[in-house]
């Protein structure tokens, strides 16, 4: 026997012992699977998409337009067809040529598609090219259809992008070239690891696929993430009032009071030091208070919005005028806090209650009637859904409303950090935002359909007025001067709609700012990056359209300019505050111990 064959032999029985691992984790992976989907948890089945109705009424309308316009339709056969020819031909014709060579590819570029051999190589670049032209053939389809209900075509449009994008080669191994050099390259090792993260991320969720995004490992609340200085200085059943440690010997004489959003945990703006807006409010001499909101579970489940104002806004404002001796605060809302705001701000104006000096707004959405990518999901047999998840558990749980949210961006959120995990086997990113988006909250059960039905379905506030705590709260008996901030690319609440709702306040002070980027990036903007700049336009009776196209632009975060216009209403200067008084004494640290709650699958 030869050296060599020697060689061969030792490296034969290691890969045997290496296969014979792998098939024994495979085997005990396998009945970890089982177990969890034996045991997964249920919902209604309407939250899962919309019923065959939708896509038979498409079906039916195309057909009706093939009858009405039979040379429109075959047109786009034709177009289909003669593509679809057309590229089979030219891949027969590079295989023949003996050269492994794809045809000349110019169409556009696609993040998905970053491997160079889905250029290069004829099978990848086949599968590509073909997948293209049977999506392109599939919206214009959606497009053509016209005996639709414009919100019904909408949500067909919506449904059918979520099919070709979960439909896409890169979502399966035999057609994804970074997945299969990956198995290549690792003998395997990378499947069963992608196999150990799915199920993993399964048995966290009671069955449900929540792609987990972030090291959950590596941020601890209070230690390297929502640092900022402060102390708990109340608490009760609904949120913990954190007042921040002053970083300057003299503040501004009226408090702020930030109301986060509850869908979501506060500390988005206070991730690190570099891009904490907190820490920036408290640099530039201010007294800070932030709600930190109780993260609810059944017991919650007969909580409504007239609790959150009562218990939450009201109860903040009383406190922390009471701490610093002041009459007033300046309040700031985000996204559905903003919302809660301005009924907030109706219910203090029609009880005579001058507390707030004036309001800032982020991204909150006050006028519902348009209500954007968000359609799909408000028609009456989605919320339906929602209303029976939630008289069943108590709660709207936090993984619904993450799902809701994750598919609108479902490439980006769902479907890249899938290939990544359950594909290539990485472990998810040490990325402090990520982690946040991770981390939900639940919702009530009154309180979300309250929300649902009231808010976003019938656009009460906007159009006639909401009903809640005993009167009819409405956006022109807001009269505090204004200030709202909203985001160009903004997907969760649309700058133009944003926009809108401002228009109505009654308030004759009102200011507002248009950012660049979406929905947190947009807010999460210190000066210090120099990243997106922003947009000002003094004349609001202008439609947005005309809004935009006058207005000037300036480089940088818009935080220093809504700092000046906030400087102007918050008083003299005053000796620093330290957080709590004789009757408030300190709870604990920041960032609390509602925060750290988790949201129970």
């Amino acid at each position: 026997m030869t050296t060599s064959d020697t060689t061969s032999g030792a490296v034969t029985g290691e890969n045997l012992d290496k296969l014979n691992t792998n098939l024994r984790k495979v085997e005990e992976l396998t009945q970890r699977l089982t177990q969890v989907m034996t045991h997964r948890s249920t919902h209604n089945a309407a939250l899962d998409g919309p019923n065959q109705e939708l896509f038979g009424k498409a079906a039916t309308a195309y057909w009706q337009e093939a009858l009405r316009d039979p040379a429109k339709v075959l047109e786009h056969q034709l177009q289909f067809w003669s593509k679809s020819v057309t590229h089979f031909v030219e891949a027969q014709q590079a295989l023949a040529s003996g050269k492994l060579k794809a045809p000349d590819d110019p169409g556009p570029k696609d993040r998905r598609f970053a491997n160079p051999l889905w250029d290069t190589h004829p099978y990848f670049n086949f599968v590509k090219q073909q997948y293209l032209i049977n999506a392109d053939a599939v919206m214009q389809a959606v497009d053509s259809v016209t005996d639709l209900d414009p919100k019904e075509k909408q949500r067909l449009g919506y449904f059918s992008r979520q099919i070709l994008d979960m439909m896409s080669p890169t979502n399966f191994l035999a057609t994804n070239p970074d997945a299969l050099e990956k198995a290549v390259e690792t003998e395997g090792q990378s499947l069963i690891d992608g196999l150990e993260n799915l199920i993993a991320d399964l048995e966290a969720n009671n069955g449900e696929l929540v792609v987990r995004l972030a090291d959950e490992t590596a941020f601890e609340l209070g230690h390297n993430i929502a640092t900022t200085p402060g102390k708990v200085v109340y608490r009760n059943r609904m949120m913990e009032l954190i007042q921040y440690t002053p970083a300057t010997e003299k503040v501004h004489k009226t408090p702020i009071v930030l109301f986060p959003p509850w869908i979501n945990k506060f500390y988005i703006l206070d991730l690190k030091q570099q891009n904490s807006l907190v820490k920036w409010i408290v640099d530039q001499g201010y007294t800070l208070f932030v709600v930190s909101w109780v993260n609810p579970d059944a017991a919650y489940a007969s909580v409504g919005l007239e609790d959150y104002v009562e218990d939450g806004y009201l109860t903040a404002i009383r406190e922390a005028k009471a701490i610093t001796g002041e009459k007033h605060v300046n309040a700031i809302g985000y996204c559905i806090a903003g919302t809660t705001l301005s009924l907030t701000l109706s219910l203090l104006k029609q009880r005579k209650d001058k507390s707030i000096k004036s309001a800032t707004f982020f991204t909150a959405l006050t006028d519902f009637g348009d209500q954007g990518e968000f359609s799909p999901f408000l028609t009456d047999d989605f919320i339906d859904g929602i209303e029976a998840e939630c008289a069943d558990k108590g709660i709207l749980p936090s993984v619904i409303m993450a799902r809701t949210f994750t598919f609108l961006r479902a490439n980006d959120l769902v479907y890249t950090p899938a290939i990544k995990s359950y594909m290539m086997g990485q472990t998810p990113p040490a990325f402090d935002l990520l982690y946040w988006n991770g981390d939900g909250a639940n919702l009530p059960e009154k309180m979300a359909m309250q929300y649902l039905r009231g808010l976003c379905q019938r656009n009460e506030l906007a159009e006639g007025g909401f009903e809640l705590l005993g009167h009819r709260l409405t956006l022109d008996d807001i009269d505090v001067p204004v200030c709202a901030i909203a985001c160009e690319t903004d997907h969760i609440a649309p700058w133009a709609n944003c926009y809108r709702g401002v228009q109505q306040f009654g308030s004759k002070d009102r200011t507002f700012i248009k950012t660049q980027s979406g929905h947190i990036a947009g807010i999460v903007n210190p000066p210090s990056k120099n990243k997106y700049g922003h947009y000002t336009n003094d004349d609001l009776s202008l439609d947005p359209e005309a809004w935009s196209a006058s207005a000037a632009f300036h480089e940088g975060s818009w935080w220093p300019r809504w700092e000046a216009w906030l400087n102007k209403r918050s008083g003299a200067m005053v000796p620093a505050r330290e957080p709590g008084d004789s009757t408030h004494p300190v709870l604990c640290d920041a960032p609390g111990t509602y925060v750290t709650v988790k949201a129970k699958p």
